[in-house]
């Protein structure tokens, strides 16, 4: 089954086809995915919609490269990825894909601004104009004055917004987002949402969001519901 795009004309970011991964639970085998067909196109958001334990975080995993798939191909932004060896695929993750975790992923060692900073850092990026575009980034998100604190004096929702902006400051062609507001109230979860959306459409990132939260379905383009390792419309 695929999950089509709305518009032939869009210009696929992701492409993913005939995608199997299963995993070992003793001696027996478990299927997550059995010829799983989706892409999705440049600028576009789309949710991925489904319970705990569905695959939503399996296939964010693959189509960053983190994991690799049983069978069939991952295609991002023109790249074979599936097909890169480990270190490959962590050079084109750190240079085109934006993260955006449940549990932040802040480094507790470091300040705000330096968390900001890391990826372009590690993509040799963090001149003059890097920590300009930091700088703009933290009153975007609302947290300049916060520059300076270390992670554990922010709250949930501060420290996500760190996460948001850190994950779109490389300016990656893709932003994923695993269970964005899994942590965070009803309230602040809508905040970060609205922020993902921004964010993503004024650089014209492709947002892929998985969740099991309602909400986020409203600032979907399309939404797409795990089915016994398929996706369909909602």
């Amino acid at each position: 089954m695929t999950a089509d795009l709305n518009a032939q004309s869009l210009t696929p970011l992701v492409r993913l086809a005939g995608l199997c991964r299963s995993y070992r639970e003793g001696e027996v085998t478990r299927d997550v995915f059995r010829d799983l067909d989706l892409q999705v196109a440049v600028g576009e958001c789309v949710v991925l919609y489904g319970r705990s334990g569905s695959g939503k975080t399996t296939l964010l995993n693959l189509i960053s490269g983190i994991d690799r798939p049983d069978a069939g191909r991952v295609e991002v932004d023109g790249t074979r990825i599936d097909t890169l060896d480990e270190e490959a695929r962590t050079r084109f993750r750190r240079a085109r894909i934006g993260f955006v975790h449940q549990f932040f992923n802040l480094l507790p060692t470091l300040t705000v601004y330096e968390n900001l900073l890391l990826p372009l850092e590690l993509n040799r990026r963090a001149d003059a104009d890097g920590h300009a575009r930091a700088a703009a980034l933290l009153e975007e998100v609302g947290l300049a004055p916060r520059r300076d604190s270390f992670p554990d004096r922010l709250s949930g929702g501060e420290q996500q917004r760190v996460a948001v902006a850190r994950a779109v400051i490389h300016e990656p062609s893709l932003l994923l987002a695993d269970e964005p507001t899994g942590n965070l109230d009803v309230e602040t979860g809508a905040v970060v949402l609205a922020l993902l959306q921004r964010l993503a459409g004024a650089a014209g990132h492709a947002l892929l969001i998985a969740t099991h939260s309602r909400e986020a379905a409203s600032i979907a383009d399309r939404v797409l519901v795990f089915d016994h390792g398929q996706l369909r419309n909602a």
